[in-house]
């Protein structure tokens, strides 16, 4: 039968997939071997962990975990569940945990608050798209237009949350009666890997109201998180004791397999009261003690899976050395392809944050922005055709006054992604970068 498939589609076809290693398109979804027997023991044991009482073993592991990884990760001890008040929990992915913790912060405002005005939420523009549906599912768009339920922040030339707008936007929706409730930075932008100045942020939310009324600030470092293993790379965590939640994705870059993202709160009552719905045949006498964690209460759906076994399995095969040396690892890889890329005076590095790197092609004399962004696009396109490598794009926003900038991402973080592998791919976009 004849293929009505197009020559384009196929082509995509033949691109590598997220763990081959080079594949350099989004961000690396992780796999190794011991993650791989930890979800087949996984499977095989079918626990369904929404009670303590259901899995006692599949509750008390995943504490264990969330802890032990909170500790390689540099976090204080108001995270941990050895803190009154705090605690972590896995939950599927990042936007998860953000609508989570939305919900939570909707909660704790409401009570707080309860006769407050129309809800606000705050992000960057880089912010990832994850949180705008959060929003949306969380109904915090009810009273107001999409562009007034989430006001997203511009950045400075660092591609970071400018704070002084954040405190002007907060002052001008206090003012308008309006309720701001959640504040959403970022520690690593999908876009170009930023960091939000933490610290700068605390100030501007202690400077108003919006601590005092209950507010919430997440921290998504949904990519980045898996860095802070290593101690000389948690200089952005400065300050993340104020924070009241934290999530970021170990399936991203720390050698486990979808899904799992390790949620840190320093508010749990918060979530629970949010997300507690106790029907009469969950009641148990376990759950009624006080004394456990029923993590259905940490999360949006009912059931979950033993998703803390198979980081288990990877942490006690790799431990704190095998880990942090998966991450220098790539990130000295990102190094030299930084340096390769400065040394064509034909490109150019947009930014650069740990293992990604944002290049693409100067400009030539007097040509114009639009001109530049389709060289660009045509070169991504023609090294992808290839079917040797596979890389994505992205649009960072101009600076000083300059018009947006189309560029292309490398993300270095494969499983087994080698200098080899780099190396072949920036010699793909030199050879592809002559015919543009």
């Amino acid at each position: 039968m004849r293929s009505s498939m197009t020559s384009k589609e196929s082509s995509f076809l033949a691109l590598p997939t997220g763990n081959h290693p080079i594949f350099f398109a989004y961000f690396p979804a992780n796999i190794s071997g011991p993650v791989v027997l930890g979800e087949m023991l996984s499977a095989g044991l079918g626990v369904q962990g929404m009670l303590w009482s259901t899995s006692p073993a599949c509750t008390e592991i995943e504490t264990r975990m969330l802890d032990w990884l909170g500790e390689l990760s540099g976090l204080p001890a108001e995270f941990f569940s050895t803190s009154p008040t705090g605690g972590g929990v896995v939950q599927g992915t990042a936007s998860e945990a953000e609508l989570v913790a939305m919900v939570a912060a909707r909660q704790r405002v409401r009570a707080r608050n309860p006769n407050h005005g129309p809800l606000v939420a705050y992000a960057s523009t880089q912010a990832h798209s994850a949180i705008q549906k959060a929003a949306l599912i969380a109904d915090v768009t009810s009273d107001l237009t999409a562009d007034d339920h989430l006001r997203t922040i511009a950045t400075d030339d660092r591609f970071r949350m400018r704070p002084d707008l954040l405190e002007k936007a907060i002052a001008e929706d206090i003012a308008r009666g309006r309720q701001p409730f959640f504040v959403c930075a970022t520690l690593g932008t999908t876009s170009s890997g930023a960091f939000d100045d933490l610290s700068a942020i605390f100030d501007v939310l202690s400077r108003s109201d919006f601590s005092r009324m209950g507010g919430w600030l997440h921290v998504d470092a949904a990519w980045a998180g898996a860095s802070f293993v290593c101690p000389e790379l948690r200089a952005p965590l400065e300050g993340i004791e104020r924070a009241d939640s934290l999530a970021w994705n170990p399936h991203k870059w720390l050698l486990t397999n979808f899904d799992c993202n390790a949620f840190y709160t320093r508010d749990k009552q918060a979530l629970l009261s949010a997300l507690s719905v106790t029907p009469e045949y969950l009641r148990n006498a376990a759950s009624g003690s006080g004394s456990v964690i029923d993590y259905r209460d940490w999360q949006i759906p009912l059931g979950r899976r033993f998703r803390a076994l198979k980081l288990w399995f990877v942490m006690r095969h790799y431990g704190a050395t095998g880990l942090r040396e998966h991450i220098r690892r790539h990130v000295a890889l990102a190094d030299k392809l930084e340096q390769w890329v400065n040394a064509d005076a034909r490109f150019e590095v947009v930014a650069r944050s740990l293992s990604l790197v944002c290049l693409r092609l100067r400009p030539r004399e007097g040509e114009q922005p639009a001109s530049i962004d389709k060289r660009n696009a045509l070169l991504l396109d023609r090294v992808n055709a290839t079917g040797k490598t596979f890389l994505t794009h992205t649009v960072l926003p101009g600076v000083h006054g300059e018009p947006a900038r189309y560029v292309l991402r490398i993300a270095i973080g494969g499983t087994h992604t080698e200098e080899q592998h780099v190396r072949a791919c920036w010699d793909h976009i030199l050879t592809e970068s002559y015919a543009v």
